[in-house]
C-alpha cells in the first residue's frame, strides 16, 4: 500500500516551551534533569501527535536542543580542540559551548541552512580529522520511540551532505575528501541501530540537489557502496528535498539505497524522470508533496495526480507520500490561532494540517479517489476561493507594478560624487561607530508591547513607555560616544512581523513559531495578496529619536528581499512581482524619512544570500531581480542621503558582483565568528563603496574586551582602506541583555578611538 511518510516535526513545541526551558537553563534557573524532561515531553508529544494523524513511521533523532548539524558533529566526535573535551561521550555543556561560545573561547560558525532561515553550526574539520562515536542520543532516542510502541525511523544528516557543509581552516583543504575515513562511524552507527531493531534508517542528502563536485559525486559513491557492504541488512532511505535532482538523477538512483524521496513541490517537473529511474533500478519512491517549507493547504486533486502517475508506473508498494522536506520550517498547529481571520484561516495548514494531508494523500493513493471524496471536494473548494477573492488582487498594486522604468533603480549620481556630498554634511571621524539596529528587548518593553496588543494598555500610555526607552537608548550611545545612532527599535517585535502589520496583503499568526537558530523563534508573517503601505511606518519613532540629539540618527528598514524571503509568501505568483510590489511601498517609506530629515537609512537585506537559488543556472534571474527590488526600494533620495544595508551570517563570494551592484553607501557584514574570513571576498573584488566589518559576535554572550576589537580592526585595515572602513557589531542587540551590551559598546567606542590614534600616528610618522 501507498505509506504516509513524514521526515522531520518542529521540535521547540506550540508553546516554545523548548526554547523556554533552554534559556532558563543557560540561566542557571533550570537543572539539566528538567532540560532533558522538558525534551522527553515535547519528543513524546509530537511522536503521538504524528502516530494519530496517520503517518506510517515516524522520524526520531530530528529533534535537538540546538541543531542537527551539531548533533551530527557530536556523534561523529567532530569536536573542535578548544572546547577542552575529553574524548569521551559529549556532555550537554559542551554542546552548548560549541553553539554560543563560554566564558573561554569563542562559538562554532553558523551560517544558513541551503535556502532557508534556519541557520547550522558549521562543522569544523581539519586534514588528519578523527571521527569517533561520541553521542548516544540518536540510540536513546529509538529507545524511547520503541517503548512507547511506535514504528521509528532514525534520522541522520547524510555523509555528504555533512562534509560538504563543514569548513576547514585550511582553505586548500577539502573536507569531502574525508569520506572514507568518517564512514566507519556511520556503520557502526547502523549496526548499534540494528541492535534496536532498526530495519530502516533515513538519511537527508539535501546536497544531492546542489551543482556537485566530481569529489563530491564519488564521495557519494565511496560512502554508499561501503555502507551496503558495511551493513547490507540496513534499508536506507535517502531523502534529498529543496530542489530537483536534475543531472544528479543518474547518481542518485545508481546509489545502493531501498528507497529514495524527490521534492515534487520544489521540483514537480522532476516525477516523469524520476519514475522511470525508478523502475529502471527497482527503488521505492517517496514522493514529496506537501510543501514543508509553506503555509498554503496541499491542492490535493493535483496531488493525487501524481500519486496516480507513479502507482501506474510503479505499483502501489514502490510508492509512499512525505512532505517535500521536514516540517522543521513550518508552524505546528493551525487549531491554535483562534482569532485569524476564517477565510484566510481556511487556505492554511501548519505541521499538524499538514499531517493529514500526507495522510490523505496516502489513503487515496491506497484506496482510491472515492475514499477522500469529501476531502478532495473540500480542497477543491479552498483552492477556487483564493484563486477568485478580492482580497488577493490590487489593481493600484498592478498599475504602479506597471509604471516601474529603470530610472526608479538608480541613484543619480555615482558613490564618489555621494560620497564627498555625504562626508560635507556628517563630518564622521575615522572609523565612525554605529549599531545595526535594535537594542536590547527587556522584559519590560515586551510587557508593554503585549498589553498594548491585548487592550490592557491604552496607546498613549504604551507610546509613552516606547518614548521612554528610545530616550534610554539615545542617552546611553551619546555618552559612550557612538557617532551614528538608532533609536533601539523597542517598539518592534521582530525585523519583517513589524513592517509585514502594517503592509496590506499580510496577515499574522498568534502562534505561527518557527526556529530560525537556537532559541531563536521568529513568526513569519503571511503575505497572501498583494502588497502596499496605507501610511508610514517608522517615520514617527525615527523622527522623536532624532529630536533628541544632534548627532545623526539612521532610519532602520528591513528590504525587500529579507521581507519576502522571511515571510511565508504567496505561491500564485512569482517571487519577484512579490518583492517587487514590497519594494514599491519600501520606496515611499524611504522617501518620507528623508522628507522629514531622517537621511542616514539602513536597508537590511540579511536574506539575499539565503533566497539564492541552489543551482547556478538559476542565479542570474534571480539576482537581476533581487538587486533591481533593493534599488526600487531606497534610489529615491538626494545624494547626501547615505543608504547602508547590512547582511549577516552569508558566504559572499559568489555573489559578490551582486553584493557591489547593490550601490549602498555603506554595507554592515558579520565577520566577528569568522574572524575576518567573510571579508576576503569584498578584498578580492575590490569593493569600492564604505564598509562596516562586525566585530561583536551579538549571537554569543561573551563580552568581547577592546583589544579583541582592535585585532579584528587591524585585520580590516590591512585588507580595506581604512578611510572606507565603520566599526559595529555583526548584528541587532534584540537578544542580548544590558548587562552584556553596555560593557561590549563601550569596548566596541574605545576600540574605534585606539584605531584613530594608531591611524594618527601612522601618518604623523
Amino acid at each position: 500500500m501507498v505509506l504516509a511518510l513524514n521526515l522531520g516535526f518542529p521540535r521547540v513545541g506550540a508553546a516554545r516551551e523548548l526554547k523556554k526551558a533552554t534559556e532558563s537553563y543557560w540561566k542557571g534557573n533550570l537543572s539539566k534533569d528538567d532540560l532533558l524532561k522538558t525534551g522527553k515531553e515535547i519528543r513524546l508529544r509530537h511522536w503521538q501527535m504524528q502516530k494519530d494523524a496517520g503517518i506510517s513511521h515516524i522520524p526520531v533523532n530530528d529533534f535537538s536542543f540546538y541543531d542537527q548539524m551539531l548533533d551530527m558533529s557530536c556523534l561523529l566526535g567532530a569536536v573542535p580542540e578548544r572546547y577542552d573535551w575529553d574524548g569521551e561521550m559529549v556532555d550537554l555543556d559542551t554542546f552548548f559551548a560549541m553553539a554560543r561560545g563560554n566564558d573561554k573561547t569563542i562559538a562554532m560558525e553558523m551560517t544558513k541552512w541551503f535556502d532557508t532561515n534556519y541557520h547550522y553550526i558549521v562543522p569544523e574539520l581539519d586534514k588528519g580529522q578523527m571521527f569517533t562515536l561520541s553521542s548516544m542520543k540518536i540510540f536513546e532516542e529509538v529507545m524511547e520511540a520503541r517503548d512507547a510502541g511506535l514504528s521509528a525511523v532514525p534520522v541522520l544528516i547524510g555523509p555528504v551532505t555533512y562534509l560538504s557543509l563543514a569548513k576547514s581552516r585550511d582553505e586548500n583543504f577539502d573536507p569531502v575528501s574525508l569520506i572514507e575515513s568518517l564512514i566507519p562511524v556511520y556503520a557502526e552507527i547502523f549496526n548499534r541501530l540494528k541492535g534496536y531493531e532498526c530495519g530502516w534508517v533515513q538519511m537527508d542528502e539535501p546536497y544531492l540537489a546542489m551543482d556537485l563536485s566530481d569529489a563530491q559525486k564519488k564521495a557519494y559513491e565511496i560512502a554508499y557502496e561501503e555502507l551496503a557492504r558495511a551493513v547490507p541488512d540496513m534499508n536506507i532511505f535517502m531523502t534529498t528535498y529543496f530542489e530537483g535532482l536534475r543531472d544528479n538523477l543518474d547518481l542518485a538512483f545508481s546509489l545502493p539505497v531501498t528507497a529514495l524521496h524527490v521534492d515534487l513541490v520544489r521540483a514537480p517537473e522532476q516525477l516523469d524522470a524520476c519514475l522511470a529511474k525508478a523502475k529502471e533500478t527497482g527503488k521505492h519512491l517517496t514522493l514529496g508533496l506537501v510543501d514543508g517549507r509553506n503555509i498554503w493547504k496541499n491542492d490535493l486533486s493535483a496531488s493525487m495526480a501524481m500519486i496516480e502517475k507513479a502507482k501506474a508506473a510503479l505499483g502501489e508498494d514502490m510508492v509512499s507520500v512525505a512532505g517535500s522536506c521536514s516540517l522543521l520550517h513550518s508552524p505546528i498547529d493551525l487549531d491554535l490561532e483562534t482569532a485569524m481571520d476564517p477565510q484566510i484561516k481556511s487556505w492554511l495548514a501548519f505541521a499538524k494540517q499538514k499531517l493529514s494531508e500526507i495522510a490523505t494523500l496516502a489513503k487515496g493513493g491506497a484506496e482510491g479517489r472515492d475514499a477522500i471524496s469529501a476531502e478532495l471536494a473540500a480542497s477543491d473548494k479552498v483552492a477556487e476561493d483564493r484563486k477568485t477573492s478580492s482580497r488577493i488582487h490590487n489593481p493600484k498594486v498592478k498599475e504602479r507594478m506597471a509604471a516601474i522604468t529603470a530610472d526608479m533603480i538608480n541613484r543619480k549620481n555615482s558613490f564618489d560624487v555621494r560620497q564627498n556630498a555625504q562626508r560635507d554634511k556628517y563630518h564622521l571621524p575615522a572609523f565612525p561607530t554605529t549599531s545595526i539596529g535594535s537594542f536590547p528587548q527587556t522584559q519590560e518593553i515586551r510587557k508593554a508591547r503585549a498589553a498594548f496588543k491585548k487592550g490592557d494598555l491604552d496607546a498613549a500610555s504604551y507610546e509613552t513607555a516606547m518614548k521612554k526607552e528610545i530616550e534610554h537608548v539615545v542617552k546611553y550611545q551619546e555618552d559612550i560616544g557612538m557617532d551614528v545612532l538608532v533609536h533601539g527599535e523597542p517598539e518592534r517585535n521582530d525585523m519583517v512581523e513589524y513592517f509585514g502589520e502594517q503592509l496590506d496583503g499580510f496577515t499574522f499568526s498568534k502562534n505561527g513559531w518557527v526556529q530560525s537558530y537556537g532559541s531563536r523563534c521568529v513568526k513569519p508573517p503571511i503575505i497572501f495578496g498583494d502588497v502596499s503601505r496605507p501610511e508610514p511606518m517608522t517615520v514617527k519613532w525615527s523622527s522623536y529619536a532624532q529630536s533628541l540629539t544632534d548627532k545623526p540618527m539612521k532610519g532602520m528598514l528591513t528590504g525587500p528581499i529579507t521581507i519576502l524571503c522571511w515571510s511565508f509568501e504567496r505561491n500564485d505568483q512569482s517571487r519577484e512581482e512579490t518583492c517587487k510590489q514590497i519594494a514599491l511601498a519600501l520606496r515611499d517609506e524611504v522617501a518620507d524619512l528623508e522628507q522629514a530629515g531622517i537621511t542616514i537609512i539602513q536597508m537590511d537585506e540579511p536574506a539575499i544570500r539565503e533566497g539564492l537559488p541552489l543551482r547556478r543556472a538559476d542565479w542570474d534571474a534571480y539576482l537581476k531581480w533581487a538587486v533591481d527590488s533593493f534599488k526600487l526600494s531606497v534610489c529615491t533620495v538626494e545624494d547626501s542621503t547615505q543608504i547602508h544595508t547590512h547582511m549577516c551570517y552569508s558566504e559572499f563570494n559568489d555573489i559578490i558582483d551582486s553584493v557591489g551592484a547593490l550601490d549602498a553607501d555603506v554595507i554592515s557584514i558579520e565577520t566577528s565568528r569568522s574572524q575576518m574570513e567573510l571579508l576576503d571576498a569584498f578584498v578580492a573584488y575590490k569593493y569600492p563603496n564604505e564598509i562596516g566589518p562586525g566585530v561583536y559576535d551579538i549571537h554569543s554572550p561573551r563580552i568581547p574586551n577592546k583589544q579583541e576589537m582592535v585585532d579584528l580592526m587591524e585585520k580590516a585595515s590591512k585588507v580595506i582602506d581604512p578611510d572606507l572602513l565603520w566599526v559595529n557589531p555583526d548584528c541587532g542587540l534584540k537578544t542580548r541583555g544590558w548587562a552584556e551590551v553596555e560593557p561590549a559598546l563601550k569596548h566596541m567606542v574605545d576600540a574605534a578611538k585606539a584605531m584613530r590614534e594608531k591611524m594618527k600616528a601612522s601618518k604623523a610618522a
